[in-house]
């Protein structure tokens, strides 16, 4: 799918010097001695993420130049060239010199251009690039609509965006692609045996489901993803305070995640067999509600103590890994908004990660800081299993005190037994604030990084 602000090679594009403050003299001396003077007088020295539009001796633009991170950083951004397109005025742009990774700052482009504009008009900006050759145009467009698309829904509040809505985000996602697509919805999930997401689910006027699409030949290799479709979470009867209520639009981020990858792999036609799971519900508060103290029983068969009813992702999520994991997969990868424990460990920009797959690990890691997508990976320290002991079930949903983030991976753990490999993101799917290429909202982690180790391991 072609992306809007993409140019031809073939249309008049203004250039855009991207400099360091060592590179930038001698680029300057090549200009004409208007821009050289003019850049002079605005004190422009090519520090990182500055920029000066240069004009020509008739006072029209002859192009920009944009400051890059030196070889002296401390830390380089990939996507620093993602503060042009609200920089800018309308045109078509290309980049004069070289960009270190040019796939990425073509990326970054792209995403830096993104605003939410649903519920107010925001002024409409045309600022286009040329993907610099050798960039593969088709694939970059590819990433940044999926990538567009998922921070859509993150941002979209729940009167608009239920567990229904996710189904139909959902929906539309498989069946452009062609996928085989079903959901079991209400009182159907106690039929078919997904107890925990009904349970999660019941107190909402919205029914729980589990959304289910299939794509792909069935003798290829098999992908799972599952993501944590949680519309809105008051804590359930646990309930939270106010001001962490503010961004529960969110936690449904880990479904967000899994359609954005979803959609990369399918349009990408990769030659796997990928399944995606997406237990949505809404966790509300109902005289029906699940309650501290309650044993669930699992699709899986294990029985779980509520030990706190705002742990109810892991629950979910816990009947789709189970399922997921009948099929013994060779991949299955799971996005959730699980812990603010996560959060405390690593802040809201670095998400860990989980898998007893050291290969997986290596290659996940690789593939984070290769598409400046980073993660960090955290152990599944089996000690901390004994948290999760209950006197009365299999297990509790809730751990200790510390160690959140870690119990919560452990729990998860236990219902994938039989797939080759397996990794958890804890995932937190939201900019604080404005960064080149991340603007302030609803943000997809850690898909960007799994497709391009995907597209690595099935498609080389």
């Amino acid at each position: 799918m072609p992306h809007p602000l993409l140019a031809s090679a073939t249309d008049a594009s203004k250039p855009i010097w991207l400099v360091t403050e060592q590179t930038w003299s001698a680029i300057a001396e090549q200009l004409p001695k208007t821009s050289q003077g003019f850049a002079k007088a605005q004190g422009f020295e090519g520090k990182a993420g500055s920029h000066c539009l240069l004009p020509d001796a008739d006072g029209n633009l002859l192009g920009v130049a944009f400051g890059l991170n030196g070889t002296d950083a401390k830390h380089t951004d990939p996507f620093l060239v993602g503060k042009l397109p609200s920089l800018l005025p309308d045109g078509v742009y290309r980049f004069e010199t070289q960009a270190p990774n040019p796939a990425l700052a073509t990326l970054a482009w792209l995403l830096g251009s993104y605003s939410f504009g649903r519920y107010r008009k925001r002024p409409e900006k045309s600022v286009r690039l040329v993907a610099p050759n050798g960039v593969d145009a088709e694939d970059v467009a590819r990433i940044a609509n999926a990538v567009v698309a998922s921070r859509d829904l993150v941002n979209t509040p729940t009167s608009d965006l239920g567990p229904d809505g996710i189904e139909a985000a959902a929906r539309g996602i498989a069946e452009r692609h062609g996928a085989s697509f079903t959901s079991i919805v209400g009182d159907d999930l106690l039929e078919q045996n997904f107890p925990m997401i009904h349970a999660v689910g019941r107190a909402s006027e919205t029914p729980p489901r589990l959304i289910d699409f299939t794509w792909g030949q069935a003798d290829a290799p098999r992908v799972t993803l599952v993501g944590k479709g949680v519309a809105f979470d008051t804590g359930g009867l646990d309930i939270k305070p106010s001001s962490s209520m503010l961004l529960m639009r969110k936690d449904m981020g880990g479904a967000a995640a899994t359609l954005a990858l979803a959609d990369m792999i399918m349009g990408a036609k990769l030659p796997l067999r990928l399944r995606v799971l997406i237990p949505a519900v809404e966790n509300s508060i109902s005289s029906n509600a699940f309650r501290p103290g309650d044993i669930l029983q699992s699709r899986k068969g294990i029985t779980v103590e509520i030990g706190n009813t705002d742990a109810e992702g892991r629950l979910i999520l816990a009947d789709a890994l189970a399922l997921a994991d009948e099929e013994n997969p060779d991949l299955v990868v799971d996005f959730a908004t699980l812990t603010g424990a996560a959060r405390v460990a690593l802040g809201p920009e670095l998400p860990p990660f989980y898998t007893d797959d050291d290969q997986l690990a290596a290659d996940i890691a690789r593939h984070g800081m290769a598409v400046n997508d980073p993660v960090w990976r955290l152990p599944l320290w089996t000690p901390y299993q004994s948290q999760l002991d209950s006197k009365f079930a299999d297990m509790n949903n809730t751990g200790g005190p510390m160690g959140g983030s870690i119990t919560a991976a452990l729990f998860l753990r236990r219902f994938v037994q039989a797939a080759k490999a397996h990794v958890h993101f804890d995932i937190f799917a939201w900019n604080p604030s404005t960064k080149p290429g991340r603007p302030e909202g609803g943000e997809v982690q850690a898909a960007r990084l799994m497709y391009s180790l995907i597209k690595e391991r099935y498609a080389s």
